[in-house]
């Protein structure tokens, strides 16, 4: 019997096909920029009924371009606040592993709601304008910044840290400030309460217009050291054993990524309030539509995901229901049920 000869391919036939579809395949692809560009189309139409539905004057005029700067504000706010928002709660959950996690866990509102109740303590009505203004806007980032800094570098960065047990402090220490705020503002009259209630209620009216430059030049820094993290996070949602053996320093990504989260979300509350539940929504949405891990596909959804609700959210409380100061009231309310609804469908934590 003949052995069989052993055939071994020329040198230059063809190398294997390699899949180059990248983070998405082909059909998924498609669906997200399908998906994607119609949530652009909607933004921009929710852009354009708020600045010119109810518009008096003929499109085009000095009086339309006046009014309508007016109301470009309000969208610059939403911009700005969703952008933080998305981007630091899509951060925060990879870092942690939990999909229902979100960064004001860490005691940024609580912390928030005690200055504003002890400047109103302290010096009553007046003590509003004691926190109002630019530098103060400023302080009261760099005072939740340094605060979120301290407690991480304290109970993460060192040679035992434990993310974990970082978070479960956070929560103790944010429910400790939440109590002491309470208790001060027991102690205020009605209408010092009155006046402290209204700046305690995330609202777009909040943001005053010499805030935007800073808040904008902040959350675009981090907003974009954070995307530039993107392939960095896909890593980490791997969890710390895969991040190690990839060659990541799994311990000082993390922390940078809860430093700039934290920038984002100090940034976020100090300009409008606090905002629980928003950044929760728009991340379980954009889960939803992008159907990937990559960061760099998740962020962008998330981010028109939550302008188009809170844009359209601002255009009908303020044209139909006349109510435009509820925006926030509205989002808590519908993300705090959407909250339940994901924990009541899941069976867990």
């Amino acid at each position: 019997m003949k052995p069989r000869e052993r055939v071994t391919p020329p040198l230059s036939d063809p190398e294997p096909t390699r899949r180059t579809t990248g983070a998405l395949a082909g059909g998924t692809r498609r669906r997200y920029w399908i998906i994607l560009a119609i949530l652009i189309a909607l933004a921009l139409g929710s852009t354009a009924l708020t600045m010119s539905y109810g518009n008096p004057m003929p499109i085009g005029s000095d009086g339309y371009w006046t009014i309508a700067r007016l109301r470009a504000k309000t969208l610059i706010v939403v911009l700005i606040v969703t952008g933080a928002q998305a981007i630091a709660t899509i951060s925060f959950q990879t870092v942690t592993h939990n999909r229902i996690l979100t960064p004001s866990i860490m005691g940024f509102e609580s912390l928030y709601r005690l200055v504003q109740t002890a400047a109103v303590f302290a010096l009553g009505a007046a003590g509003i304008t004691l926190v109002t203004g630019v530098w103060q806007f400023l302080f009261q980032i760099a005072l939740m910044v340094t605060f979120a800094t301290i407690l991480y570098g304290w109970l993460f960065g060192g040679p035992r840290g434990n993310l974990h047990i970082t978070l479960l402090v956070g929560i103790v220490i944010g429910g400790g400030l939440g109590a002491a705020a309470t208790f001060l503002q027991r102690l205020l009259t009605p209408s010092e309460f009155d006046l402290l209630t209204a700046r305690l209620i995330g609202s777009l009216a909040q943001a005053r217009e010499e805030y935007l430059l800073p808040a904008a030049i902040i959350v675009a820094l981090a907003g974009a050291a954070l995307w530039g993290q993107s392939r960095t996070l896909n890593v980490l949602a791997l969890g710390r054993e895969p991040a190690l053996n990839l060659g990541i320093n799994h311990r000082r990504r993390t922390l940078l990524v809860l430093v700039l989260t934290a920038i984002l979300m100090a940034t976020s509350t100090a300009l409008i309030g606090p905002m629980t539940f928003l950044g929760f929504l728009v991340a379980m949405l954009a889960y939803q539509l992008a159907d990937t891990y990559d960061h760099r596909y998740l962020f962008p959804m998330a981010w028109f995901i939550g302008f188009i609700m809170m844009a359209g959210a601002h255009f009908i409380l303020r044209n139909v229901f006349y109510a435009q100061g509820s925006v926030g009231v509205i989002i808590e309310l519908v993300g705090g049920g959407f909250f339940l609804f994901y924990i009541l469908r899941k069976g867990r934590l």
